[in-house]
């Protein structure tokens, strides 16, 4: 470190670039400083920088981390420690652009694999992003030595050596019991689990934070849908289980249905103590599928749901620049489906109301051969039957749905109630006029080879891969739009599929194994290397990175308009 000291001296008051010295690393008192990139100017993305600490030196113990779900905990709980010390810390320095910054990938309400926080066997490592003291363009050397020398090992320090073992112990057992919930839910045939006491409303539309407050209703199971799961380190948690099938969300407008839905998607990921959705678990491979118009698809077999369109145009391989709402929820029913989805989460407010139903009267009116369009309450049972895939969905406007659900729970004033009797009842003794439409089987699920030439990342002389916020990718010239892909949670993970695409492009796409087959090649060498192989910097600090899902990284890979299939 006074080697560092003794360069960031010489180089006081010279220009910016003359910070491409300091690269490389450095000896601290119980640390090492590695200074991997420096930022080109003060403006520019930040300088990436880890400090590592010998294992030896921390009060971490083994047992913290000897399973994956514990190492993913213990990670998660050292970044939100030091993005806390940061929090507290207030440096004063009258710099430019980004001078002084010190920032670390920070989590939100899920636990999430990230890059932030390295642990294994020999080392603990922080990753950071750090701003390097400037004024104008020319060096603050003696503050650049405040900042590396003293500062950001302090915080590192007091982030990973100074916890609170108890906080920590119960961030471990949490995700003990999420883990032990999940796994009971796969035995006993479960597609999601919402514990009783549960707060499901959040804060805002633009807040993950939960709502809190006189009006906030906890969650209370319906005594027929109400199991008790055992868990470690505490008492049996009892909550509404919802099984396979297929279960209709019902209820009048403003009363939750969404809002219990939304919990479900976000099921999909563990949460943190305080969240509300702690114990919301649901089915991993769940996938919100929604109508979104304007889409591109490429070569998907939407024949299940789409036939004799008009001028022959074919639907066992269709494609189009600009999807309709019907074309487009179909699309994005089979692209989960062939992802190997085995929960499809359906709101009738985000749906195309022709995919979704037709009745009686509109089928009288309309021969089937002049329809191309099987609607899903005629397919929704045999995927179920034919690929055991359930489906949850919210459905406030038609009761013809009743003759096709397995359970059906009303939400009344933010509480639900188990209404199944009630409506087979009602289903037995209103029929509808309605004809079974689409044939007797579900149909086939084609899976597609995506060719090489689909990926280009050049723009102009140089490769531009890169994320923008949570639900944009500029990969070469074009854009992915992810906007609409609803279970995306933070923008690390948005990058990381922008890596990810890029890596199977380099490493894995041969045109001539299918889309499924790649990414599961993609996601086993991530377990054996760690999630940092896919980035561009790899050995040294990769950059803020989370896991996606496989079904995200499909979603960005089907999005993409140069996209080609064999």
């Amino acid at each position: 470190m006074q080697h560092l000291k003794e360069k960031l001296k010489q180089i006081n008051g010279k220009g910016y670039k003359a910070y491409k010295e300091i690269q490389g690393t450095y000896q601290g008192e119980g640390f090492l400083l590695h200074i991997d990139h420096v930022q080109g100017d003060p403006f520019a993305s930040p300088s990436r920088i880890r400090v590592e600490i010998p294992i030896r030196l921390t009060h971490i113990q083994k047992d913290w981390y000897h399973s994956l779900s514990r190492k993913i905990a213990l990670t998660d709980y050292f970044t939100r420690e030091v993005a806390k010390r940061i929090d507290d810390f207030n440096p004063i320095i009258n710099g430019t652009g980004k001078s002084g910054l010190i920032a670390i990938d920070r989590p939100g309400q899920e636990i999430l694999p990230r890059t932030s926080v390295y642990i294994d066997e020999k080392k603990v490592e922080v990753r950071l992003s750090v701003g390097l003291p400037a004024q104008g363009r020319r060096i603050l050397g003696l503050e650049a030595i405040q900042l590396l020398c003293e500062d950001i090992p302090r915080l590192v320090k007091k982030g990973i050596l100074q916890i609170d073992q108890n906080k920590l112990t119960k961030h471990l057992q949490l995700t003990d019991q999420q883990q032990a919930i999940r796994q009971f839910m796969a035995e006993h045939g479960y597609i999601s689990f919402i514990a009783n006491g549960s707060i499901l409303p959040r804060k805002s539309g633009i807040s993950d934070l939960p709502l809190k407050g006189k009006e906030v209703i906890p969650f209370q199971s319906p005594k027929s849908l109400e199991i008790e799961i055992p868990i470690p380190h505490g008492n049996p948690i009892r909550g509404m289980a919802i099984p396979e099938g297929v279960t209709l969300i019902v209820g009048g407008g403003y009363h939750g249905k969404s809002t219990l839905l939304k919990g479900i998607e976000r099921g999909v990921y563990n949460h943190i103590a305080g969240d509300g959705r702690e114990f919301v678990l649901t089915n991993p491979t769940a996938i919100k599928i929604r109508a979104e118009d304007g889409r591109r698809i490429e070569k998907v077999n939407i024949s299940p749901f789409i036939n004799h369109l008009p001028f022959g145009k074919d639907t066992i391989r269709f494609s189009t620049e600009n999807a309709s709402g019907s074309t487009s929820q179909a699309a994005n029913i089979i692209e989960a489906l062939e992802m190997g989805s085995q929960v499809l989460l359906i709101d009738e407010d985000t749906s195309a109301t022709n995919f979704m139903i037709r009745d009686g009267r509109m089928q009288e009116l309309i021969e089937k051969e002049k329809e191309p369009i099987t609607p899903f309450i005629d397919k929704v049972k045999q995927l179920y039957e034919e690929y055991h895939v359930s489906t949850i969905l919210v459905i406030g406007g038609s009761g013809d749905y009743f003759d096709v659900a397995d359970q059906v729970i009303m939400m009344n004033e933010y509480q639900p109630y188990d209404v199944t009797e009630k409506a087979k009842e009602i289903a037995t003794r209103k029929r509808t006029n309605r004809k079974q439409e689409g044939g007797q089987s579900f149909g086939e699920i084609t899976p597609r080879i995506i060719l090489k030439e689909s990926f280009n990342a050049s723009k102009g002389k140089k490769e531009k891969v890169e994320a923008k916020g949570l639900s944009k990718i500029i990969y070469g010239r074009n854009e992915i739009d992810l906007s609409l892909v609803e279970q995306l949670v933070d923008p690390s993970q948005t990058q990381t599929i922008a890596y990810m695409i890029k890596y199977l492009a380099d490493h894995f796409i041969d045109s001539s194994t299918p889309l499924a087959s790649l990414l599961d090649q993609l996601y086993q060498i991530i377990e054996q290397k760690g999630l940092e192989v896919i980035s561009p910097y790899y050995g040294k600090h990769p950059g803020d990175l989370a896991m996606p899902r496989k079904f995200e990284v499909a979603a960005a890979i089907n999005r993409l308009r140069t996209l080609k299939v064999k």
